[in-house]
């Protein structure tokens, strides 16, 4: 009623005796339109009109006025009043009292017409009543549907009913009304769709419509949503009468669906019934759920659907360290979702399989999958892709958004039309997963949207063990969502089509707002947490009634068949051709040569690992420019690329410094990256920065977004006005988040290979929160994903004053997981093909720009980690000349001494080995002790893969010296461990034979 009581309000200054005239008799009957609501059939000539307006005016205010007699001018109320009390035509308007003496016989002539009615105030109360009974339904009737297949749990862990819900006569009083009331006819507001083309209703007929719209299968919580055109639309939906009707041939499809999905799940246990599978039994309309938002999103023109699955639907087993589990209904979904040979599926269970087979012997359904085909439905072409995930539940949920963000940024789709994901969870893993909240949030940010998930929850009631009670503290699993007004459809899965509709309004939400939505599938787990479980040891009385309860599919395929939408042998001849197509990929699945990791990719890479039809070559290029590039770059860095844009004078200053240091040929950190950068987009390489504050740069270095001091929201990137025809660069400040946000950039990253996609720390410590994406995803992704990715994290280090634990970007943490084989004949290229993230900390910017630069250069893609520095950055020493950055030079993967000391070797006392910024310290102190020609200092700049080769070189270099290591950090921090036994395998391959 928010708009009416707008409209009331913009007319309150004018009285009726200002605004009315007198309509005859024989009016318009466009304007016996009050009449008409109000429910009477006289004429109402003589009543006060709004001069050269329409009737709707005085509608409205005759609503608000209901809800509040006092939103309405005084003269108005009376009207009202009296109108309501049945006053004949024309007599029910009273003029405004005269501020004269014969007042009182004013107020005498209309005081008894209004008193003279007895029921008008009750009138006015049932009006509103029936209001808010509507409203009731509308924001609690989800609490009493139906929505337990089992009929012993309540989705929500209450049992009460809400006061506000109807649910006995005994309960009418809670609105001053009674069974009298039952069959009077009541007008309904225009917040309900539940009288279809009728405006009125009797009060049982309304309460009648209410329960079916909300109170049976389907549960719809959406009244939190500040949007009035979205809340109407869902309205819509779910109160048109009869709005929930499928046709007989969408009937058979359905019962297609639920034959596949059940007899898949039978023919897994027939053939392999000791295997722990994680089955889909009792959410079998999970498959028909995701094939129906996949038609409907087809039909209103989506082509690219990304899907991301947690590793099952419930919480993390001790089991899961076992091989060939599966994820509840992943199978499933591969087999008749994603369309994955059944083959290639069931060769998966070969007892005979090695863990070095393929992968890391993990789960091999744990890997994605990238199918196109038909659409048979819509008769279009569509493209589905399952990303992979680890065995840490929500994990995959930003990992997918950064996907579905990247393929609509590189097809153009700038609103969502064309690519779009779906995310499935489990109902304990959706309320306890942090990383859910975190994705959720991501939603509706410029820079991250990807303008509308659809998430649907196998919602089992159950986690592993755990009753729900004990594993969330709100009412339901999906709660969550309500921090993004995503709306929330709960369904009884039991009930294939109304989980078959609420599917399609999901599609239709997305497709129309583009913004997330929830559908709740409440359902139950037929077997344990696997197979194998006992599931009656702690929840014994579920499980009673779940043997008892009879399959959604023998359920519906009845329900059919007594509407003689199939007969009988129509069913089982469905069931007998899925059979078949089963055992015939079996038969084929026996043939060891049909397992090939190729049909385990989600983001294939094609023409990428080949150069005209043959391998690419394992090498990289130089990484240096010309001058002229350089200087270019460095002229715009160091400018402002746009008329009429004020900047902060203080940036003016920073501007100027960069330009002086372009004219001195040289960069600092920050020039260093954006000419590694700008090369980049012009060679065609789209960029994408993100994290905390990197706009700016956490230190101030960075300003590559630029922001007019008197426009608000004007901003400028010069980074994107360098080149003509350059890739684009995109730069954003992410949320305050570690953990969704470095997921949806190696999701990101997934898409292509041709775009650097980094991600910065706001200090090197924040990546503790993102351990999740880097140890399940970042770490193993080649040996356990069997793919490639090229992410770069930025992670600022430095033992300058902000505490042990905020100053360290962990070091030893990401140099423990590096893998490296130690016989490479060529350790330059070979190492970095062979391992599984490269780790580097520079010490000069223009090694920085190199390893940037080289990152893309390479004819593969590995992780690369970072550790940049902060007092680096504006430190005197550390500049690089542009004779160090030009054509023909490299990274350095370790930077020899070339001062006096290594003019002659022979007299080195001391060769300090160390990394970063501590190196100037060391110079620093050597040189205030005299002490240049015997102590000589090298930088390894690239620590993993360890630099073997060229150590053992300096090793060899300077035969008298005594070697050691140096590091900022304690020796239980830092790089101490792992440097320790590679220097000494260095030292004994040193020594003599």
């Amino acid at each position: 009623m928010f708009h009416l009581r707008t409209c009331a309000a913009k007319l309150r200054p004018l009285t009726a005796s200002q605004t009315v005239r007198t309509f005859s008799q024989n009016r318009p009957a466009a304007a016996r339109t009050f009449g008409q609501v109000r429910g009477y059939t006289a004429p109402v000539a003589a009543e006060p009109f709004l001069s050269g307006t329409s009737s709707n005016y005085v509608e409205e205010m005759y609503y608000a006025w209901l809800e509040n007699p006092k939103s309405v001018h005084k003269s108005w109320d009376i009207f009202f009043r009296n109108t309501n009390a049945g006053a004949p035509p024309g007599t029910a308007y009273q003029s405004p009292l005269p501020l004269s003496p014969g007042s009182l016989s004013t107020v005498a002539r209309v005081q008894p017409l209004v008193e003279a009615q007895p029921n008008v105030d009750k009138l006015v109360e049932d009006h509103l009543a029936v209001q808010s009974l509507i409203r009731a339904y509308q924001i609690r009737g989800h609490h009493v549907a139906q929505l337990d297949p089992l009929g012993i749990l309540d989705a929500d862990l209450d049992s009460s009913v809400p006061a506000d819900i109807i649910s006995s006569t005994d309960k009418l009083g809670f609105y001053g009304l009674d069974e009298s009331d039952l069959d009077k006819v009541f007008h309904l507001p225009t917040t309900t769709f539940i009288g279809g083309q009728e405006s009125a209703l009797p009060l049982r007929e309304i309460i009648r419509r209410l329960e079916m719209a909300y109170c049976q299968h389907i549960g719809v919580e959406f009244m939190f949503i500040n949007d009035l055109e979205q809340c109407q639309w869902i309205r819509q939906k779910f109160e048109t009468p009869g709005i929930m009707q499928f046709t007989n041939e969408e009937k058979r499809t359905l019962l297609a669906r639920l034959v596949r999905s059940t007899r898949f799940e039978d023919f897994l246990q027939r053939k392999w019934s000791s295997e722990k599978r994680f089955g889909l039994e009792g959410c079998e309309v999970l498959i028909p759920a995701l094939k129906t938002i996949i038609d409907k999103s087809s039909e209103n023109g989506v082509d690219y659907v990304i899907m991301g699955m947690p590793h099952r639907s419930a919480c993390f087993p001790p089991s899961c360290l076992l091989p060939h589990r599966g994820l509840r209904g992943r199978l499933n979904v591969l087999a008749n979702v994603i369309r994955k040979e059944l083959e290639q599926i069931f060769c998966q269970f070969d007892s005979k399989l090695e863990a070095a087979d393929e992968g890391s012997g993990d789960v091999k359904y744990h890997l994605g999958m990238y199918h196109r085909r038909i659409n048979r439905v819509t008769d279009r072409n569509i493209t589905l892709s399952l990303v992979a995930n680890p065995s840490h539940l929500e994990a995959a949920d930003p990992v997918v958004m950064g996907k579905t963000k990247a393929e609509q940024f590189y097809c153009g789709d700038t609103e969502g039309k064309k690519v779009m994901s779906i995310l499935l969870h489990g109902d304990a893993a959706f309320a306890g997963q942090g990383i859910v909240y975190e994705t959720f949030h991501l939603s509706d940010l410029p820079s991250y949207t990807t303008h509308g998930t659809v998430h649907v929850v196998v919602n089992n009631q159950i986690g592993f063990t755990t009753d729900p009670r004990m594993a969330r503290s709100s009412p339901y699993p999906t709660d969550v969502a309500r921090v993004v007004n995503a709306p929330i459809f709960h369904v009884n899965a039991d009930d294939p089509e109304a989980v078959m509709y609420v599917c399609k309004v999901a599609a239709e939400w997305r497709s129309t707002f583009h913004k997330d939505v929830v559908v709740d599938l409440v359902c139950y787990r037929r077997n344990g947490h696997n197979e194998m479980d006992e599931p009656m040891f702690t929840q014994p009385l579920m499980y009673k009634q779940i043997r008892k309860q009879k399959p959604v599919l023998q359920k519906y395929a009845e329900l059919l068949v007594s509407q003689g939408v199939v007969n009988q042998p129509e069913y089982e001849e469905e069931i007998s051709k899925y059979d078949k197509i089963c055992e015939e990929a079996f038969t084929r699945s026996k043939d060891e040569k049909i397992l090939h990791i190729k049909h385990w990719l989600d983001s294939p890479w094609p023409g990428f690992f080949t150069l005209d039809g043959q391998p690419r070559s394992m090498t990289c290029p130089p990484t240096g420019l010309t001058e002229d590039i350089l200087t270019h770059i460095g002229n715009v860095a160091s400018s402002v690329p746009v008329e009429n844009f004020t900047i902060h004078g203080g940036l003016s200053r920073i501007l100027k410094t960069r330009g002086e240091l372009v004219k001195n040929r040289t960069v600092d950190w920050a020039l260093a990256e954006y000419m590694a950068f700008g090369s980049l987009l012009k060679e065609g390489i789209h960029i994408r920065l993100s994290g905390q504050d990197v706009e700016r740069g956490t230190f101030s270095h960075r300003h590559h977004v630029l922001h007019d001091q008197n426009v608000d929201k004007k901003t400028c990137i010069p980074m994107n006005h360098l080149w003509p025809n350059q890739a684009p660069y995109t730069v954003c400040n992410s949320s305050l988040s570690e953990y969704g946000v470095l997921g949806f950039e190696l999701g990101f990253a997934m898409a292509s290979p041709n775009a650097l996609v980094l991600w910065e720390a706001q200090f090197g410590d924040f990546h503790n929160t993102a351990q999740c994406i880097i140890d399940q995803f970042i770490c193993p992704g080649q040996a356990k994903w069997v793919r490639q990715n090229g992410i770069v994290l930025l992670l600022p280090h430095g033992m300058e004053g902000m505490g042990p634990e905020h100053s360290s970007a962990r070091q030893g943490w990401g140099l423990s997981l590096m893998l490296q084989n130690l016989e490479e004949a060529n350790f330059d290229i070979n190492q970095l093909y062979d391992c599984n993230w490269i780790v580097v900390n520079c010490s000069t910017p223009g090694n920085f720009f190199h390893v940037l630069r080289r990152q893309i250069l390479l004819p593969f893609r590995k992780p690369l980690i970072i550790f940049t520095p902060k007092s680096l950055l504006r430190h005197p020493e550390a500049r690089t000349s542009f004779d160090e950055m030009l054509s023909g030079t490299n990274f350095q993967r370790v930077i020899p001494e070339d001062g006096l000391a290594a003019q002659n070797p022979a007299n080195v006392q001391r060769l300090l080995f160390c990394t970063g910024k501590v190196y100037y310290d060391l110079t620093r102190e050597r040189k205030a002790r005299g002490m240049a020609e015997q102590v000589a200092i090298t930088r390894i700049e690239q620590l993993s893969p360890f630099p073997f080769d060229l150590l053992l070189q300096e090793v060899r270099k300077y035969p008298n010296a005594e070697l050691a290591w140096c590091q900022e950090e304690h020796k239980n921090q830092g790089y101490y461990d792992y440097v320790k036994p590679r220097l000494r395998t260095t030292i004994s391959r040193a020594k003599p034979v």
